[in-house]
């Protein structure tokens, strides 16, 4: 749910990645994190539990333009990989005006892709949020790898709604911007609507 801060002639909306562990969730962030000018971001703040390394909470402000005389801030968050941490996901979903799924191109990796997209769907569900109505992007990531599944494949079994896809390699940037602008465009494009 896109907040309005007045006072500061702000429209603030909440993006959030979502897709199974290691597939490259924090990955991104870090990424878009390090390449964003230091007047246009806040702090990147991270949560680790004992029992799991990949439990992240990353928080990025992103200005990307005005409407209406306000200022656009994105707020970019991850979930836990794991769905061991499904009440973490719920909580972070509540709210998004946005998602990206970033699935593990790998080929052993599809099971948790399928598990991951469908915890992704209860979830939103829980929260009265649909996701073939909700902003959203779809990124096949570690594109790299020898044992990558054909993005034709991956397209196939995970495509949504024949929502944007991108090919990523989310170490050296390929294809994180072009994920986040893809959902940032289709938030700016409903709030417009407003």
């Amino acid at each position: 749910m896109t907040f309005i801060n007045y006072a500061a002639k702000e429209i603030n909306c909440k993006i959030v990645y979502y897709g199974p562990g290691l597939g490259g969730k924090t990955t991104n962030l870090q990424y878009i994190y390090s390449k964003t000018s230091p007047d246009a971001k806040g702090k990147m703040i991270s949560l680790a539990t004992e029992t799991d390394r990949t439990l992240f909470f990353d928080f990025l402000p992103l200005d990307l333009g005005t409407i209406r005389g306000f200022t656009t801030r994105f707020h970019l968050y991850t979930v836990p990989g794991q769905v061991f941490y499904d009440a973490s996901r719920k909580l972070i979903l509540k709210g998004a005006d946005g998602v990206i799924f970033v699935a593990d191109s790998q080929e052993e990796r599809m099971e948790s892709n399928i598990e991951s997209i469908r915890n992704l769907e209860d979830n939103l569900k829980q929260h009265g949020l649909d996701l073939t109505a909700l902003p959203y992007a779809l990124q096949f990531n570690k594109r790299d790898l020898a044992n990558a599944l054909p993005v034709e494949e991956l397209y196939r079994v995970l495509n949504y709604k024949r929502e944007p896809t991108f090919e990523a390699i989310a170490p050296n940037g390929k294809g994180v911007f072009d994920t986040l602008k893809s959902v940032a465009k289709q938030i700016l494009v409903e709030l417009r609507k407003r």
